[in-house]
């Protein structure tokens, strides 16, 4: 049979001339594109692959029917969104900012509360570490809700310094947005610790998740300031990972999976988070007096917990440190990485992946 085709090859072996198709003989996979572009039709690979069946007993010719999905952003493509996002918070203006920053704050202070309830008296069936990674776990319905259901959150704004190093936002722009979110994420924050205290739900297991919940505040206020400092650092820098893989993510599914793994890790490891800390400290000063208490805590406890060392000793170096850990360690090496204007080329360049007509 007289065939022009490239990819078909005459072979003259002991027992005769065989023809064959080598894309399929060697398993060659193509896609749709290519076959039509070298002009295999249907009707035509059914003639050619008619003949080879009967030279050399097969003939298939594997087709890639579409290229496989995109699942998740690259790196260079999540730090342009992450500037694009920057814009478009830098945009949002009163009142829908505030709103929306009082929602992020009561967010938080709810998985903060679903952490407390959950791990109560978990460490005395699993033991610490599991009873941590649980605890991470059931804390990152905050920022899932957050991210999902739509709002501001002082902690991952942090990432805006990449529109702002981008020169597609102001410095004035970031810390107006900075200012307002961090003030109504404390508003929202103590908003759920009102309404969980007159609930009365802190009562439950004889008290037991009112204890967690003051022991967990006085063991925040206790620590010094460097300790506060860097934990606020290791803190940050997962949250804003946190944000940066969710923005990665083409589902809810992929994006959820991205928020849960850094912020499981971060409340695991004992790391300290500004706008969690607006509920958890505030909770257990509100619960510190109460009678079912008293005789489950210890002087030192309920002396250390007031609004002066909440403040200087605990907010304000976590708030410094989360700035550090979210400014620097994601949304500065980041656009250093793929932003930066001597590395936009090397960046656009880099193939993530081609389309190809030959898979060999």
């Amino acid at each position: 049979m007289a065939n022009r085709c490239q990819f078909w090859k005459e072979y003259d072996s002991v027992e005769g001339s065989i023809s064959y198709c080598e894309l399929a003989a060697f398993n060659r996979s193509v896609n749709p594109a290519f076959l039509e572009q070298i002009g295999c039709t249907a009707e035509k690979r059914k003639e050619c692959l008619g003949s080879m069946e009967l030279n050399i007993g097969m003939g298939d010719v594997p087709v890639i029917a579409s290229p496989p999905p995109v699942v998740c952003d690259a790196p260079p493509v999540i730090a342009q969104s992450a500037v694009a996002l920057a814009e478009k918070k830098a945009a949002t203006h009163s009142p829908s900012l505030q709103l929306l920053a009082l929602l992020a704050g009561a967010y938080i202070a709810l998985g903060a509360v679903l952490c407390t309830i959950v791990t109560n008296d978990l460490p005395t069936y699993i033991g610490d570490g599991l009873s941590r990674l649980v605890g991470g776990m059931s804390f990152s319905l905050g920022l899932v809700l957050v991210i999902m259901g739509g709002a501001e959150l002082f902690t991952g704004n942090n990432l805006m310094v990449a529109g702002f190093l981008e020169k597609k936002v102001s410095l004035k722009q970031v810390l107006n947005n900075w200012g307002w979110v961090y003030l109504f994420n404390f508003i929202g924050s103590l908003v759920i610790v009102f309404l969980f205290f007159y609930s009365g739900i802190w009562k439950a297991n004889d008290a037991s998740v009112a204890l967690k919940a003051v022991n967990t505040a006085g063991a925040k206020v206790s620590l010094t300031w460097p300790e506060a400092f860097f934990r606020g650092i290791l803190c940050n820098w997962l949250v804003c990972l946190a944000v940066w893989l969710s923005m990665a993510g083409k589902d809810a599914f992929g994006k959820i999976i991205g928020i849960m793994i850094p912020i499981t890790a971060f409340v695991a490891a004992g790391f300290e988070h500004s706008i969690a800390n607006m509920y958890f400290i505030p909770m257990g000063m509100l619960l510190k007096n109460q009678a079912i208490l008293q005789p489950m805590l210890s002087a030192e406890i309920i002396q250390n917990l007031t609004w002066a060392n909440f403040l200087w000793k605990n907010l304000l170096p976590v708030t410094l440190g989360n700035l550090v850990g979210g400014v620097v360690f994601v949304a500065a090496i980041y656009w250093s990485a793929y932003l930066r204007p001597e590395t936009k080329v090397d960046s656009a360049q880099a193939p993530i992946g081609k389309e190809i007509g030959l898979k060999n």
